[in-house]
């Protein structure tokens, strides 16, 4: 059974794939309706609140045929008492696939162990593998030539990310910036060095150590064609706000900072953002900021996933 727990689960040539789906369904939205859930429902297992994760993927499962089933973990059995192994082999007899959003990056690799339809990770403390493939389609489609590759035109351009570098954003373009081919350069204060389990796991999927790590963030800015930030407090660190707060401020994307990277470099976030904190209003408002091409590139580009996963599963 094919899953996607992490960047790596699609090989490059498969990511092409997804991405080139991804440009064609949103180019025919409103036009015609790939019918490759019919008659499925899928399951959404939430742990974490959401508006972009749980709206784009309600709404693609609807447009790809399918029916969207909400469920929050509070809800159901597996917060309370039922094992995740018991979840996974009940839910598989009820529905066609399981969208999961929680905390622990393990839970995530329990359900797909244990069941026998796909899961897709929507985002654990670890990975959010689903933002980082949907970003990077997102500067494939400024990058690449009309109609071009879009998997190609993302080799050698380097990605900057500031503030929380050991976040699962962090990690996510770590691990993926390896896959697609990019440079990646880290800023952040010391004691939020990328972990050694993004390591563990470049060494697993057979990368290098390929990322670069400073306190300096105008350093990691430095010729970048993209400039990336995430919040500084993740949900379920709240008690830790004051602390982060004062630690990240002089990583937060200004102008100053911005106009480090290249003239013609885009600036990204997954949103939400929280202006005069990790970025500044004027870097938010300039033109180069697509964060809702971002946001509404999570609707085509997990319909692309869900469809090739029932695709490949089928085979």
């Amino acid at each position: 059974m094919k899953h996607f727990l992490k960047e790596t689960d699609f090989k490059p040539h498969e990511v092409a794939e997804v991405f080139a789906l991804a440009r064609d369904l949103k180019q025919k939205r409103g036009q015609q309706m790939l019918s490759v859930l019919q008659l499925q429902t899928w399951a959404l297992i939430f742990s974490k609140s959401s508006t972009r994760t749980r709206v784009s993927f309600e709404v693609g499962i609807h447009e790809l045929g399918g029916n969207p089933l909400f469920l929050n973990k509070n809800d159901i059995q597996l917060g309370r008492g039922e094992s995740v192994e018991d979840t996974a082999k009940v839910l598989s007899r009820f529905v066609h696939g399981l969208i999961v959003r929680t905390y622990d990056h393990a839970e995530v690799e329990r359900l797909a162990a244990a069941g026998t339809i796909p899961v897709i990770n929507a985002l654990t403390d670890f990975l959010h593998p689903c933002q980082i493939y949907t970003d990077a389609f997102t500067l494939a489609e400024r990058w690449a030539p009309k109609g071009g590759d879009l998997f190609a035109s993302l080799k050698g351009r380097k990605i900057a990310f500031l503030g929380d570098t050991a976040c699962n954003m962090a990690n996510s373009w770590i691990l993926g910036a390896a896959l697609f081919g990019m440079k990646i350069s880290l800023s952040g204060p010391k004691g939020f060095e990328p972990g050694p389990e993004i390591d563990a796991l470049l060494k697993q999927e057979g990368f290098a150590k390929n990322y670069h790590f400073t306190t300096d963030p105008l350093e990691a800015a430095k010729d970048a064609d993209v400039v990336y930030t995430d919040v500084w407090v993740s949900m379920g660190k709240e008690e830790e706000t004051k602390q982060r707060i004062i630690q990240m401020s002089p990583y937060a994307v200004t102008g100053k900072v911005f106009a480090a990277a290249k003239p013609d470099a885009w600036f990204m976030h997954c949103l939400p953002a929280h202006p005069g904190e990790e970025v500044s209003q004027e870097v938010l408002d300039n033109p180069r900021a697509i964060i809702f091409d971002q946001a509404e590139n999570r609707l085509h580009v997990q319909k692309a996933i869900m469809a090739t996963l029932v695709r490949q599963s089928r085979a």
